[in-house]
């Protein structure tokens, strides 16, 4: 099989779904979601040439779910358990509520809550907490920053074992630029000074919690902090909880050691695809740019918040379309 073959295979028959760093599948289109599961096949429109692909299911093994409020998808919680061999989430827990950077998303205090029931139903190891991403105002300083990290670490460290975050890079997205300015919103670009500013301080806080902490996508290190890059789609992750997924652990090439009785990883996963300094290992992302309605201008993914809203109303209208938008030509 060539290469392009192979690389075709992981597309349209992947071994690991992202659900979806483009939308928040859980909050939005869980019905969706699930309804597609069954019929065992989604079509997703690429983003930039608008062609449509058929994604199947028959050889996923893992999903990893990206979301700011998993609720809608606790109903379905039961029909993953037993459709879909494995899963996690990540789940973005931010606090920018006085701010108004967030507009649908629920006060810091319910989704703490949600976090919670999701962690005691699933295991703490797989819901990790996402603070993403940190963004320094005129009104937002390194400490500010720090206070509103702390508020919510304090309650979830019982519930979660790993903290993700990133600095937000608002002047390489002019979108983001946009949206920003738009809502009058004083940035300030993080600098080397700043982010070191802000590690030390996560690593005090930190001795109280215990967390493997991991930044996203940085280029920075700070691993005199105790801070690691991360792997979102993390293949080391899915070894330690998943590892009694035979087929899982062929595919990622991860073999046990009989003299040290530790596994060992033959395989490089990394996905080219991603940016330069993402760890994430090969996964199908499903979701659609301009399709979330949870109004956060911040957000890559969406052109404008009204865009979205559109969007979002096209797919209710045709809700058992095989893609997120709608389509009215991809009902089946």
């Amino acid at each position: 099989m060539s290469k392009l073959d192979t690389q075709q295979l992981n597309n349209l028959f992947p071994a690991i779904i992202s659900a979806s760093r483009s939308t928040d599948i859980p909050a939005f289109y869980s019905d969706w979601f699930v309804n597609r599961w069954r019929a065992g096949f989604i079509k997703w429109k690429n983003n930039f040439s608008g062609k449509l692909y058929k994604i199947n299911f028959d050889k996923t093994r893992v999903v990893v779910f990206w979301t700011k409020n998993p609720k809608p998808m606790f109903k379905h919680l039961d029909f993953l358990d037993k459709n879909i061999p494995n899963y996690y989430f990540q789940f973005t827990l931010n606090d920018y509520v006085d701010e108004k950077f967030e507009l649908s998303v629920a006060n810091v205090e319910k989704r703490i809550k949600i976090f919670k029931t999701l962690s005691k139903k699933l295991g703490k190891k797989r819901v990790i907490w996402r603070f993403d991403p940190l963004i320094l105002t005129d009104k937002i300083d390194v400490n500010k920053l720090l206070r509103k990290v702390e508020n919510i670490g304090n309650e979830l460290k019982d519930y979660t074992t790993k903290l993700v975050f990133s600095f937000a890079d608002i002047s390489i997205y002019k979108r983001v630029e946009y949206n920003l300015k738009k809502d009058d919103v004083k940035y300030i670009e993080f600098t080397d000074s700043t982010m070191h500013e802000f590690a030390s301080g996560l690593q005090k806080l930190n001795n109280n919690w215990g967390f493997e902490i991991a930044t996203c996508t940085e280029k920075i290190a700070l691993e005199q902090y105790g801070i690691k890059h991360n792997k979102c789609i993390d293949d080391d992750l899915m070894i330690d909880i998943f590892k009694e997924d035979k087929q899982l652990m062929k595919y990622l090439g991860a073999e046990l050691d009989m003299f040290t009785n530790k596994i060992t990883k033959t395989k490089n996963m990394k996905d080219k695809g991603q940016r330069k300094n993402c760890g994430c290992i090969i996964a199908k992302d499903i979701g659609q740019y301009h399709t979330c309605p949870h109004g956060c201008n911040y957000c890559y993914a969406n052109s404008s918040k009204e865009y979205a809203k559109i969007n979002f109303k096209l797919h209710k209208q045709n809700p058992n379309s095989s893609t997120i938008t709608g389509d009215i030509d991809a009902r089946v």
